[in-house]
């Protein structure tokens, strides 16, 4: 029971996987020990995937959360110079409105 450690079992669901796999190419004539040899290849092809597959996410793990590192300190840095951004008007538009409301306001008294 030391030999086997529980990374190498195959779960029961990828054994029946397998096994309806060879059945399902099962060629005329085969008999059962060829069969099992076949499901057992089979097995370790999905063993052999799920550990690829599960290779690929922890790269991509540390990937993304090397890349959440690289940008939370610029962010930070962004969050805390705020540009005070002022938009200047130029004098003369206000200048010609308060022009045009006393002149009307004369004309009007004047009137």
């Amino acid at each position: 029971m030391a030999k086997h450690s529980k990374r190498h079992q195959i779960s029961k669901t990828a054994q029946d996987v397998a096994m309806r796999i060879a059945r399902g190419t099962q060629q005329p004539g085969q008999t059962k020990e060829q069969t099992k040899l076949i499901a057992q290849g089979i097995q370790k092809g999905i063993e052999q995937y799920k550990n690829q597959q599960n290779a690929r996410a922890r790269e991509l793990d540390k990937k993304l959360k090397k890349a959440n590192q690289q940008t939370t300190p610029s962010d930070a840095r962004e969050n805390e110079v705020q540009e005070n951004v002022t938009y200047k008007q130029h004098w003369l538009p206000w200048g010609l409105l308060i022009l045009t409301w006393l002149a009307l306001t004369a004309y009007w008294f004047m009137n």
